[in-house]
C-alpha cells in the first residue's frame, strides 16, 4: 500500500473539512426503507477515523440512476437514518450537493455531527467527469478521502476530478480493497486458483484472458463451462440443452490454448447436472459427459467435479472467486457452489489458504452457503472487482497513487 496515499498523509485534520466520497448506493424496498447496511457499516470507521482526528466530515455519494434530475425515490434522505443509527452520532441531510445551502451548512456544523449531501448523480456533471462541477463540490472542503472503490472503475467527477483538487487519500474501505485484490490477484501466495462462474463466455472474455496468464489454476463453471466442453468434443452439449454459445467456440479454444502457454490447468466440469425443467426442485439426475440428454438444462456441476475442484484447492495458498458453479438461485441447484464455497471456508479457517471473493451474485451465493463471513475477504464492489480483475486500471485507484 505505500504506494497510495491514506489518511495518515493527509496530517492533521483537526478543524478541517473533509469530503468523504462513500458508496451509500444500498438495496430500498418500496416503502424507502433500506434492505441490507453492509455498505453503510462498511464506510462507518473511516467516518469515525477522521472524526476522532478532529475532521469534519461532509460525506457524498450516488444512489440509484436518477439520470441527471431528482427525484424522491432516488434521495438520500432515505439513507440519512440508516447512516445516523449505524454511526452513533447526529446525521444533517442537506437536499443539495453543490452551492450556497451547502457552504453554509458547513459552516453550521457541531463537532459531533455529519453532513450527508444529496444525490451526485442528480446532476449530469457527476458521470461526465466534469472538472469544473468537481471544483464547485469540494469547495467547502479543506480535503478529499474515498471510500468507495465499488465506484473506483468510473472516472465520475467524484471520483478523480474531485480527488485532484485538494490534497487527497484513501479510506480505510478502499485501502482494504485495494490490498485484498493485490494480494489475491497481483502479489499472491502460490499456487494461485481462480473460480470464475457466469452463463456466457462473451460477457467474460477480458476476465478469462487476463487469469490464464496470472494464476495456475483455473476454474470455468457455471453455463460459460459449456461453451469449452463443446470444443473438447462433447457433442451432447448443444443449444437445446444448455447455455453453449456456438459462435465463441474459436475463442474458447483460444483461451485453451493461452492458458496451457502459461502453464494455467484449466478445470472444466468433468459431470453436470441435468434437470427436466429450468425451476426450482424440478426432476433432476447428474449426467457424465457422454451421456447428456437432449433437452431439458444443464443447471450445476456433479459431485465428481466438486470434489476435484476441492482436491485442486487444497493444493494451493490463494483462491479468487467470482461467479456461482451453477444455478444456485434455484435449489437444489445450489449444491455444488455450496460445498466448494465450504470447503474454502474450512481451509480458510485453518489457515491453509487465503480467499477473496467479489461480484453481487457471488456475494448472495456464499453469503446462501453461510460462509461469507469466513472468507479472508468480500469485495463490496461488483463492476470495480471484476476489471481489477481483468487487469483494467481503475480510474479512482490510479488518482490515489503517490
Amino acid at each position: 500500500m505505500q504506494e497510495y496515499k491514506t489518511i495518515e498523509d493527509l496530517g492533521d485534520l483537526n478543524g478541517k473539512v473533509v469530503m468523504l466520497r462513500a458508496d451509500l448506493n444500498v438495496p430500498m424496498n418500496e416503502n424507502f426503507e433500506v434492505t441490507n447496511t453492509a455498505r453503510i457499516d462498511r464506510t462507518i470507521p473511516t467516518i469515525k477515523l477522521l472524526m476522532k482526528k478532529g475532521a469534519k466530515v461532509v460525506v457524498i455519494s450516488h444512489f440509484g440512476r436518477p439520470e441527471g434530475k431528482g427525484d424522491m425515490k432516488n434521495s438520500l434522505i432515505h439513507v440519512a437514518p440508516e447512516l445516523e443509527k449505524a454511526l452513533g452520532s447526529k446525521v444533517v441531510f442537506v437536499d443539495d450537493c453543490i452551492g450556497d445551502k451547502v457552504e453554509q451548512a458547513v459552516k453550521n456544523m457541531k463537532a459531533d455531527e455529519v453532513l450527508l449531501l444529496e444525490n451526485l448523480r442528480f446532476y449530469d456533471e457527476e458521470k461526465k467527469g466534469n472538472e469544473a462541477w468537481a471544483k464547485e463540490l469540494v469547495k467547502p472542503a479543506d480535503a478529499y478521502v474515498s471510500d468507495a472503490f465499488s465506484t473506483a472503475h468510473r472516472a465520475h467527477a467524484s471520483m478523480v476530478a474531485a480527488a485532484k483538487e485538494l490534497p487527497s487519500a484513501m479510506g480505510l474501505l478502499m485501502a482494504e480493497e485495494v490490498n485484498a485484490l493485490t494480494s489475491g490477484l497481483n502479489n499472491p501466495e502460490r499456487p494461485l486458483m481462480a473460480i470464475v462462474g457466469g452463463s456466457k463466455v462473451s460477457t467474460k472474455l477480458d476476465l478469462l484472458n487476463n487469469l490464464v496468464k496470472k494464476v495456475n489454476k483455473l476454474v470455468i463453471s457455471g453455463g460459460m463451462a459449456h461453451t469449452f466442453l463443446k470444443v473438447l468434443g462433447y457433442n451432447g452439449i448443444n443449444e437445446s440443452n444448455s447455455l453453449v454459445q456456438m459462435d465463441m467456440l474459436d475463442t474458447a479454444k483460444e483461451i485453451l490454448e493461452t492458458a496451457k502457454a502459461n502453464s494455467c490447468e484449466i478445470i472444466l466440469p468433468s459431470d453436470l447436472v441435468w434437470a427436466k425443467e429450468f425451476a426450482a426442485n424440478a426432476e433432476h439426475k447428474t449426467v457424465d459427459l457422454d451421456n447428456i440428454p437432449d433437452g431439458g438444462s444443464l443447471l450445476d456441476v456433479g459431485e465428481k467435479t466438486v470434489a476435484d475442484i476441492n482436491a485442486k484447492m487444497a493444493e494451493c495458498k490463494t483462491l479468487v472467486w467470482n461467479g456461482p458453479l451453477g444455478a444456485f438461485e434455484l435449489k437444489p441447484f445450489d449444491a455444488a457452489t455450496n460445498a466448494v464455497a465450504k470447503k474454502a471456508a474450512e481451509l480458510t479457517e485453518q489457515g491453509k489458504l487465503t480467499t477473496v471473493a467479489g461480484g453481487g451474485d457471488t456475494v448472495s451465493a456464499l453469503e446462501s452457503a453461510g460462509v461469507a463471513d469466513k472468507f479472508t475477504y468480500i469485495s463490496t464492489a461488483g463492476g470495480a472487482f471484476l476489471e481489477w480483475m481483468e487487469g483494467k486500471v481503475l480510474p479512482g485507484v490510479a488518482v490515489m497513487k503517490k
